[in-house]
């Protein structure tokens, strides 16, 4: 059977599994003895994602032969995440303010869903709207050229530590490449001939991990639903019922990324796959996107299907789609166009055109520093929110059903990265067959 197969029948066991436990009152049973293998999984993607990052970008780099073609590299890989981006906040708003999920509630109903909300956070014991808040808190300030500085690492080893600063880890493997071609040749050798050598023992690694791939998405999959639904699934469905609208405009949103923008992308520019067997060939990084809901956990396998299933180069792959994982996020900053736009039609706050305009540029800007970790985009809405003068503490509101729809836009994001891979091969000559 294909991996893709394995790995959805492992999430469909999962949600199953869940829903019946939390009916049954075995929440904590799948919380305690289930989840954690879904904690390990995520920590083996995260585990490699860093060494493959590192290792990959300095063996494509110090591969070039021509120097200049990293620098249009770069610009084509930027100018790509950057239009996408603007264009999927742009649908977002569209799609937000001709549905106006937030309108659809009378007052009686919006009181009784924010009750319901309040009820289900202290239930969980749920802190994370203060959490969020301390974390956007540190993100804002400093000059507008601070992205630039953030850049560089002043500790590569730092960068590296617990928070993982994956732009760094780019930037000081493109420079380390850049040294390894201006040296001799000889001195060059072995230095290339062990990052080869590292490089293929971490995808021999990531092919083991993969073998287990199915059981690990179950195990996450469980968890992830056991600790939403807890003992009280209906209070999690009263919930959704109240935010059917809002959801609903998100996943419009997402679906058409998804299945409309990036298969014309692929068919004006790469013109090489149908539209199913594109979806074919990357489904296994869709799902595993899915299920994890974070890019950079992704990415091992991201980079295994662009490089295998589709064909496109080691020197691409390596440069395209570790700077995607962190650069790219078309799903998330849709979500919070939707999202904004929503929370102030749900508390009766009037957005000006300009201030929407303000949610396209800081949305933007937002998601080029978005750590690719699970609900970083919630850290990213309350800068969107702030920028147009609106209560961050609003985004309480979403927090229940955040992390399903953070799933489908991880998947927005990974499918938006293999596009981008794609259409940067074939640019530079590359044939993908």
């Amino acid at each position: 059977m294909k991996l893709h197969w394995q790995i959805l029948i492992g999430l469909v066991l999962g949600l199953i599994v869940a829903f019946i436990s939390s009916f049954l009152g075995l929440s904590n049973l799948v919380i305690n003895w289930i989840s954690p293998f879904g904690d390990i999984f995520i920590r083996l993607l995260k585990m490699i994602a860093v060494p493959l990052v590192l290792f990959s970008i300095i063996k494509g780099v110090s591969g070039l032969t021509d120097i200049t073609r990293l620098g249009r590299l770069g610009l084509k890989t930027l100018g790509f995440y950057i239009v996408t981006t603007v264009f999927a906040v742009s649908l977002g708003l569209l799609l937000v303010n001709v549905i106006q999920p937030g309108n659809k509630l009378s007052a009686e109903k919006k009181v009784v869903l924010q009750e319901n909300i309040s009820q289900f956070q202290a239930d969980s014991g749920d802190k994370k709207v203060a959490s969020k808040m301390s974390d956007a808190k540190k993100m804002k300030g400093g000059s507008p050229l601070q992205f630039f500085v953030d850049l560089v690492p002043d500790n590569i080893f730092g960068a590296f530590g617990n928070n993982v600063k994956m732009l760094q880890i780019i930037f000081f493997a493109i420079f380390f490449g850049i040294g390894l071609t201006l040296i001799p040749k000889d001195q060059a050798a072995p230095v290339i001939k062990v990052v080869d050598g590292i490089n293929s023992v971490i995808l021999k690694m990531i092919d083991l991990i993969m073998k287990a791939a199915p059981f690990f998405v179950f195990c996450l999959m469980a968890g992830i639903l056991a600790k939403m639904a807890k003992d009280k699934p209906e209070l999690l469905f009263s919930i959704l019922a109240g935010l059917a609208w809002f959801a609903l405009t998100a996943v419009i949103g997402l679906g058409i990324m998804i299945l409309g923008v990036y298969p014309l992308v692929q068919k004006l520019f790469v013109r090489k796959f149908g539209y199913t067997e594109f979806f074919k060939k990357i489904s296994p990084a869709q799902l595993m996107a899915f299920s994890t809901s974070s890019s950079a956990a992704t990415l091992p396998v991201t980079m295994d299907v662009v490089r295998d299933n589709l064909n496109v180069s080691e020197d691409t792959t390596s440069f395209v789609l570790p700077i995607g994982a962190t650069v790219n996020m078309d799903g998330t900053s849709l979500y919070q166009a939707v999202c904004a736009v929503f929370l102030a039609q749900f508390f009766g706050f009037d957005l000006s055109f300009g201030a929407q305009l303000t949610i396209v540029f800081t949305a933007t800007l937002a998601s080029i520093g978005a750590p690719a970790v699970p609900s970083a985009g919630l850290v990213m809405l309350i800068l969107v929110l702030e920028s147009v003068g609106m209560n961050p503490a609003w985004i309480a509101l979403i927090f229940p059903i955040d992390r399903p729809l953070d799933m489908i836009r991880t998947m927005v994001n990974v499918t938006g990265d293999a596009t981008a891979a794609t259409v940067i091969a074939v640019s530079e000559g590359e044939s993908l067959v």
